[in-house]
């Protein structure tokens, strides 16, 4: 999903006559904390000029990557979604794809840093949303609303291991129907989500996607579970980026639990391998981590030429 052109136009409106230079260096700071300070409890994004160059860079591809996630959750599990409440919410990407995406009526964002918190009301306004916006570390507080949909995006990993589980039962306690936790795809993103995914099973939820069943986590410990995002890039993001290429790819890991049972799928894990007359693909099962050929006899060969990585498959047939 495209991210709204609306958001797009009233960054560009807040970075006029900003200085490229310096807002160019602190997108760079913000990607180096983000790949060696992951997990260190440390606040990655803090002065103004950060809070402007991570909307710029960093907001787009957040809400690319929880679009993404989204859209493949909601086609496992169908259920009205009318309240939404985005933890750790930044300037707000995972609140604008998940409204644009369920629909839904309210919209609650809980945020621990004030320029983050002062930006994510301006670009609400810019789409005409009226949401509501909560100073808050869920790191060191206790979350007491709930809502229908609880979603958390590259929040977990600012924290340490031991504030990090807490902070997934706490996530977790506030879902009346749907958790969704999206987070790096590198293998540490793709670590701590197994942890938060081990721990939510054992506090009774089921696991939506992208996994297809309940059971231990069939990969293993040196490999890690990692989907694609395609984001458009704009002049200034080029420009902040120092690329030329009009898009970027962004790697994510993602887990949606629910609180009832969900129809489960095999799920692609990596790009299909197209050779004359033959598709294979590596599918997650209910049965454990299989390759998949496809022939051009089977009916099943059109939608696996049209298939990638992160997708549905069925795993029979």
């Amino acid at each position: 999903m495209e991210f709204p052109s609306e958001l797009r136009f009233a960054i560009e409106q807040l970075m006029s006559g900003q200085d490229i230079r310096k807002l160019t260096a602190s997108a760079e700071e913000i990607s180096k904390r983000y790949r060696s300070e992951s997990g260190a409890g440390k606040h990655l994004v803090s002065t103004e000029r950060d809070t402007l160059a991570y909307a710029a860079v960093r907001m787009p591809a957040t809400f690319g990557a929880v679009s993404k996630a989204l859209e493949l959750t909601l086609e496992q599990y169908d259920a009205d979604i009318t309240t939404v409440l985005d933890v750790g919410a930044g300037t707000g990407a995972a609140s604008h794809a998940a409204e644009l995406l369920t629909g839904c009526e309210s919209v609650t964002c809980l945020e621990r840093e004030d320029g983050m918190i002062s930006l994510g009301k301006q670009l609400m306004q810019a789409r005409g949303i009226t949401a509501e916006w909560i100073k808050q570390d869920i790191s060191s507080t206790d979350i007491t609303l709930h809502a229908d949909m609880v979603v958390s995006s590259y929040c977990l990993n600012e924290l340490t291991a031991a504030a990090r589980k807490s902070a997934v039962l706490k996530l977790w306690e506030s879902t009346d129907k749907l958790l969704l936790i999206v987070e790096p795809g590198t293998p540490e993103g793709f670590s701590q989500l197994r942890e938060a995914r081990k721990l939510l099973i054992e506090q009774g939820g089921h696991i939506a996607a992208p996994c297809p069943h309940n059971g231990e986590c069939r990969l293993p410990e040196d490999d890690w579970c990692h989907f694609t995002a395609r984001i458009a890039r704009s002049k200034l993001h080029k420009q902040l980026k120092g690329g030329e290429v009009p898009y970027e790819d962004e790697k994510f890991c993602f887990l949606a639990v629910t609180r009832e049972p969900c129809a489960g799928s095999a799920r692609i894990l990596r790009h299909p391998k197209i050779e004359s007359g033959k598709i294979t693909l590596r599918l997650c099962t209910d049965d454990g981590i299989c390759d998949r050929i496809v022939t051009k006899k089977s009916p099943l060969f059109k939608a696996a030429r049209k298939s990638d990585s992160g997708d549905s498959f069925p795993a029979d047939g």
